[in-house]
């Protein structure tokens, strides 16, 4: 699931062991991994000295009205995201970690049994906590005729010093509309990944291309180094597979098309990919992510890409997500300089642009992470939204909505953030005040989803990690 800010997270250490360094982040000795670069190359431009800026709620308010959460369905374990197949039957799809797909019908019913269920394909997950597990769905476009949908999930590795494999596999429907045809899997995209966190783990079809968009971690760890994170360009900082783009593809977001096959592989690749005919995997569309776990295409508009970039212990991030973008990680952490030696000290400078002369571009939202020293911070992870295109909530038209998982690793205190997108700058974003949920509400936070209305939806939990049956589907709703 989503993101952890770990410290020393090697694949022989546990998924507790690492929670509860995170968990208390004033009282752990914070066990930093360093190493030496080994590339030789520099950066030949000036150095980027940041500047400090608040990454706290906007002076104005951007919203006015009263808004409230409408529960929709329960008795899920970890639902991580809700899904319109956009068919024309109003059904939405809940991604349930475990493995499982709930349908929730019109009439506010839930299917008795899964759409789909691939819990016995899936890495093992650990209960307490865990990034892994069924991450992703994305229907096809033509899914009304074609009846093909595509999943992404952490499989087992093939190489058993990897923790897991990422894998996008196809499905297509069975003649009970509500059922998958569990023999139909075809893998289309699938590689080792290092280890536990930082999977990624949002597709989606871009309303203007067709493409499947593949959001991947940069391997998990801490800092981008460590087992299966390759050498780069930046000399101080050691790592990473954020800035590689031509050994693996970790830490990018990818673009592919399923509709055909190129080169031994079962699926083509865009002639307009930024990488095609260059040094660079011809699959990436853009680069520098830690773990952009959640991202979403605008349904109006230019049918912007804006993702959520989890962050290390400092800053966390928003990103308008363009083609050929280097996003920073880990030379930057939001809009400054990341320290490999020290994660609660930034660098006092770091490079404007990559060694191929690509900008390092910055995030149009930064929220101060809860670990970050300089206090008021708000999150201890992001989560990726979607920009509201409903007609319930007007005031909230053009709105991107995103959240924090929680504001703290003591109770579950999650909050649902509204920003106001900007053409040019930093987009100003408040807390939502929520009539039944003044303060918070009450669970971890753990995804997004709209229906074809462009109304908005919200997956929770009491429990961290994939366990119990506490998980609640919630609907934006006005509380008047």
């Amino acid at each position: 699931m989503c993101l952890m800010k770990e410290t020393l997270f090697t694949k022989q250490s546990s998924l507790v062991e690492a929670l509860l360094l995170r968990c208390k982040p004033l009282f752990a000795l914070i066990i930093l991994v360093t190493g030496v670069c080994l590339t030789s190359q520099s950066c030949k431009k000036p150095d980027f000295v940041p500047q400090k800026t608040s990454s706290g709620n906007s002076a104005n308010a951007i919203i006015n009205g009263t808004y409230d959460l409408q529960l929709v369905a329960d008795n899920f374990v970890s639902p991580l995201g809700v899904v319109d197949a956009n068919d024309g039957s109003k059904r939405l799809f809940v991604i349930d970690q475990i493995g499982k797909v709930w349908i929730i019908f019109p009439d506010g019913t839930k299917s008795e049994s899964p759409f789909l269920n691939i819990s016995d394909r899936i890495t093992p997950l650990v209960p307490d906590y865990d990034e892994r597990g069924l991450l992703g769905l994305a229907f096809h476009p033509n899914y009304k005729s074609n009846g093909k949908f595509y999943v992404f999930y952490t499989a087992r590795p093939s190489n058993m010093d990897f923790d897991n494999r990422s894998r996008i596999s196809e499905f297509k429907v069975s003649s009970d509309a509500n059922k998958a045809d569990m023999s139909s899997e075809r893998v289309v995209l699938q590689f080792n990944h290092p280890q536990s966190n930082h999977n990624g783990g949002t597709i989606a079809f871009g309303p203007n291309d067709g493409f499947l968009y593949i959001s991947m971690g940069d391997g998990g760890g801490a800092d981008d180094v460590g087992f299966g994170h390759v050498e780069d360009w930046y000399s101080k900082n050691a790592g990473g597979n954020g800035q590689d783009v031509q050994q693996n593809l970790l830490g990018d977001i990818l673009r592919i098309d399923v509709n055909r096959t190129s080169e031994n592989k079962a699926y083509g690749i865009p002639n307009s990919n930024p990488f095609v005919g260059k040094p660079g995997k011809d699959e990436i569309y853009a680069y520098g992510f830690r773990n952009p776990y959640r991202f979403s295409f605008d349904m109006g508009g230019a049918h912007k890409l804006i993702a959520g970039d989890a962050g290390q212990s400092l800053y966390e991030e928003i990103d308008v997500v363009e083609k050929g973008g280097n996003y920073g990680w880990n030379v930057k952490e939001g809009r400054h300089c990341f320290n490999t030696n020290d994660d609660l000290k930034e660098r006092t400078a770091c490079p404007v642009e990559d060694s191929a002369g690509n900008l390092l571009l910055d995030p149009v939202i930064e929220v101060k992470n809860t670990a970050n020293p300089e206090g008021d911070g708000l999150a201890i992870t992001v989560v990726g939204g979607n920009v509201y295109r409903g007609s319930s909530l007007p005031l909230l038209s053009g709105r991107y909505i995103f959240g924090f998982l929680s504001t703290g690793f003591e109770a579950p205190q999650g909050q649902i953030v509204v920003a106001r997108p900007s053409v040019t700058g930093m987009w100003p974003f408040e807390i939502l005040k929520l009539k039944s949920f003044p303060d918070n509400i009450g669970q971890w936070l753990k995804g997004f989803g709209q229906d074809a209305s462009g109304e908005i939806y919200v997956t929770a939990t009491t429990q961290l990690g994939p366990q119990g049956n506490t998980g609640k589907i919630w609907k934006l709703v006005s509380a008047e």
